[in-house]
């Protein structure tokens, strides 16, 4: 499967967006390697798009919306203290939702 990853990051984030990648690309990597070869066809292609911003309060908020080979998810969480814990919650659903596939 053709797989394409984008992360966006809010201004207050820019300087963090290698970081944001580097976790993102983390999880994938580890939590959802096995599930994504369910997907491993020619013509299949797949797209997770990663959003982490902060919010007035000075936490982070965050969302995950992914397309895999016509299937489409969606995951979105609010006022997280560590960014790094935001992004691995969102990928903990997302590997959750997978399994009940």
């Amino acid at each position: 499967m053709e797989l394409q990853v984008i992360v966006h990051t809010g201004k207050e984030l820019e300087v963090s967006k290698e970081v944001v990648e580097r976790i993102v690309n983390e999880n994938i990597n580890t939590k959802l390697d096995h599930y994504l070869n369910k997907f491993q066809k020619d013509d299949a292609k797949g797209m997770i798009e990663v959003k982490v911003d902060k919010n007035k309060k000075g936490m982070f908020d965050g969302n995950i919306g992914a397309k895999l080979d016509g299937k489409s998810f969606h995951f979105s969480r609010e006022d997280y203290k560590n960014m790094d814990d935001l992004i691995n919650h969102l990928f903990d659903h997302f590997k959750e939702a997978m399994s009940d596939m």
